[in-house]
């Protein structure tokens, strides 16, 4: 069975020991799985008892932001995961005295009694993070971009539109690209320039690009922003 209470001292213990040998709660990356359960801790574990759970815990924490990105199904519940047998029936009223015990025979989960499997869990653990970081540095993110339609309007319809419309495909920028373009009418013989681009949302700026075509006085009376949308 899974994990079924991770609030008492019963339940910590489980996770604690599931937690000996492994970085994550499945798998060698952080996921969906982590997610749940760590949401499922009412606070971080006791480092002194459980040092393992308070481990991954601190660790877990690190990707607080970036749950919603995870892989993984973040619809499961955390009683899914955890050992395949866990003695959940351990009476929480006798852990004390269990840990007194402990303490009396200085029972130390990293010490020489198990020096050696300690040792190989730490090492392939370690192993498994520098894999992981390796390939996080190795992604790139894809820019933000926007998809752009833009009003740009003549003072009259003596304007030259041809000269207009070069005067505006004539701004180059790093991340900004124009697409394709019509004339509208709006009335009295007057026709705007509707051209639709895409931009970098960290390179261009579309109030500093509407300044820029406020430059072209002599074809451009104003220019509007009438749609939107991220890529």
């Amino acid at each position: 069975m899974g994990f079924t209470d991770l609030v008492s001292d019963a339940g910590l213990t489980v996770l604690n020991n599931f937690l000996q040998t492994r970085s994550y709660i499945a798998g060698y990356s952080a996921s969906q799985a982590d997610a749940v359960v760590f949401k499922a801790l009412s606070a971080a574990p006791d480092a002194a008892k459980y040092p393992n759970a308070a481990r991954w815990y601190k660790h877990i924490a690190s990707y607080e932001d970036e749950f919603p990105t995870l892989p993984g199904d973040a619809s499961k519940p955390y009683t899914v995961y955890g050992p395949d047998v866990a003695e959940v029936t351990l009476n929480p009223a006798k852990a004390p005295a269990a840990e007194e015990e402990e303490e009396d025979e200085d029972v130390d989960l990293f010490g020489s009694d198990d020096e050696e499997e300690d040792a190989e869990a730490v090492r392939v653990r370690e192993e498994r993070l520098a894999e992981y970081r390796k390939k996080k540095e190795g992604q790139v993110k894809p820019a933000a971009k926007s998809v752009v339609t833009m009003d740009v309007k003549p003072w009259d319809d003596e304007t030259d539109m041809a000269a207009l419309e070069a005067a505006v495909r004539g701004i180059e920028k790093d991340g900004l690209v124009w697409g394709a373009s019509k004339l509208v009418p709006v009335g009295f013989g007057i026709r705007k320039l509707q051209i639709n681009l895409v931009v970098e949302d960290d390179k261009v700026s579309l109030d500093e690009l509407q300044d820029e075509l406020a430059d072209f006085e002599d074809y451009i009376q104003s220019s509007d922003i009438v749609a939107m949308q991220k890529l």
